[in-house]
């Protein structure tokens, strides 16, 4: 056999087109490339999170407003629902009409939450309002109410105030007024004084029993006249011998706010 100085792993690494620096430089584009790609989606991430960072703010901040409103609601209604009860037991004859009392004004406060609720507590049209208060009191065979007025938008906080008077009236007119026989009608209407920004608003009582002044204040009177006032408005009490008429006098921004 013939003796070479010829190395034979020499001729593989000779025939190897890629040197151990071109391998380097290699590795360090794809490393470079790499770190490129995790830059961008380090930003991608980190603008995502600062998204996300912003919208859990923003509900955590309308979370807080709601539960305040929420709350704020929760004591109103709990006033309210107190000042009837303490109010209809101080002026009831007996426990029987304690207990009608309380519990017609309740359910006349529920069907104005009902009503708001709805609308979201956006607020509900004047004719809705007047609608769901003397639903209860009417006859759908034989109608003893007719409405009429423009359409106007009343404001979540003073919903509540007119669906609790026309609830006051209807009682009364029912136990009393021009409700409490057959013929008897009840007229309620309302117009827009553009000029001065004001509703005038009347319940009128037709083709009832003879109306005579009452002796003393009730509760239901005093609560009509204090809801008026809560509203900035103006409420005339007319005991007509035709039929006692309530007339509302309030400033349309009262309404509106």
């Amino acid at each position: 056999m013939l003796k070479t100085d010829h190395d034979p792993y020499a001729s593989l690494e000779a025939s190897d087109p890629t040197s151990p620096q071109e391998v380097l430089a290699a590795e360090n584009v794809s490393l470079r490339l790499l770190l490129t790609q995790a830059k961008l989606s380090a930003e991608t991430l980190l603008e995502q999170a600062g998204i996300d960072a912003k919208e859990r703010e923003a509900a955590d901040k309308l979370q807080k407003l709601i539960l305040e409103e929420l709350h704020h609601r929760i004591k109103n209604t709990l006033a309210t629902v107190g000042a009837i009860a303490s109010q209809s037991l101080r002026n009831a004859s007996s426990m029987k009409d304690a207990q009608h009392a309380i519990e017609g004004r309740l359910l006349a406060l529920g069907r104005a939450h009902d009503l708001l609720l709805q609308a979201r507590w956006t607020g509900a049209d004047l004719r809705n309002i007047v609608h769901g208060a003397t639903e209860p009191f009417d006859n759908p065979d034989k109608p003893r109410f007719s409405v009429q007025g423009p359409d106007v938008q009343i404001a979540s906080g003073a919903v509540i105030a007119i669906a609790m008077t026309l609830n006051e009236l209807c009682t009364n007119t029912t136990k009393f007024g021009a409700l409490s026989v057959s013929a008897g009608r009840v007229a309620i209407s309302w117009t827009v004084d553009e000029p001065a920004s004001r509703l005038h608003f009347t319940w009128k009582e037709q083709d009832g029993p003879p109306v005579a002044a009452p002796t003393r204040q009730s509760f239901g009177t005093r609560l009509i006249e204090t809801l008026g006032r809560q509203l900035k408005g103006a409420v005339k009490l007319t005991y007509e011998p035709s039929g006692f008429v309530y007339f509302l006098d309030v400033p349309l921004l009262s309404l509106e706010s």
